[in-house]
C-alpha cells in the first residue's frame, strides 16, 4: 500500500529532454491550457499512457475476461467525460490524446463556461477559492471535472464574484452580448 506520508510522483519525464519539436509542442500546450509548468502536462500524459496501455493489454486477453475489464475502463472514462459514450470501442481509447484530459480540467471548464476572461484568470479564481462545484469549494485547477458536474460549477457563495453587480461579471456579460451581436445598452 505504501507509506501515506510519502507522496509518489505522478508524472513521467521525457526520455530525451532536449528535443526541439517536443519542447515547442509542450510550450504550445502549456500556453493553450494555462498550465503552471510542464509537470502538469506530464501528469496528464502519464494518465493517458496508463489508460492506453491498459487498452492494449485488453486486446491480448481472452474474450470473457476482456469484456468485464473493457466495460469497467469504458465506464470510468465515460464518467470522467473523456469518452463521448459508454459504447466506445478500444480503438477510441487508443485514439485519445492528452487534449481530451486537459479539456476536462477545472481551469479549462471554468474558462469555457465564461466565468473568467482568460485561462490564466480562471486558474487564479480557482486557487483563490472563488469557484465551487455544487456546495464544495475546489481550489485545485487540475481537478478533473466529471460528467454532470459542469452544470454545478459556479462562483463560491462567499465570494465577491457571486454578486451579479461585480465589475468582472458585468464585463463578462458585456463580452458575451457583444460577441452575439447584441449591444450592452
Amino acid at each position: 500500500m505504501g507509506d501515506p506520508k510519502r507522496q509518489r510522483k505522478k508524472y513521467i519525464t521525457p526520455g530525451h529532454p532536449w528535443q526541439k519539436e517536443r519542447l515547442l509542442e509542450e510550450m504550445q500546450i502549456v500556453g493553450k491550457y494555462g498550465l503552471r509548468n510542464k509537470r502538469e502536462l506530464w501528469r496528464h500524459q502519464a494518465m493517458l499512457k496508463k489508460y492506453r496501455s491498459v487498452a492494449k493489454e485488453l486486446l491480448g486477453m481472452p474474450e470473457e475476461k476482456r469484456m468485464t475489464l473493457e466495460k469497467e475502463i469504458k465506464r470510468k472514462l465515460y464518467r470522467l467525460g473523456i469518452l463521448q459514450s459508454e459504447d466506445a470501442t478500444i480503438d477510441d481509447i487508443l485514439k485519445l490524446t492528452v487534449d481530451a484530459f486537459l479539456e476536462r480540467r477545472l481551469q479549462t471548464v471554468v474558462y469555457k463556461l465564461g466565468l473568467a476572461k482568460t485561462i490564466y484568470q480562471a486558474r487564479q479564481l480557482i486557487t483563490h477559492r472563488h469557484i465551487q462545484i455544487g456546495d464544495q469549494i475546489v481550489s485545485s485547477p487540475g481537478y478533473i471535472v466529471k460528467r454532470g458536474e459542469e452544470e454545478l460549477i459556479k462562483y463560491a457563495d462567499g465570494s465577491p464574484f457571486a454578486n451579479p453587480d461585480h465589475p468582472l461579471r458585468k464585463e463578462l456579460s458585456g463580452a458575451i452580448n457583444t460577441s452575439e451581436g447584441v449591444s450592452n445598452e
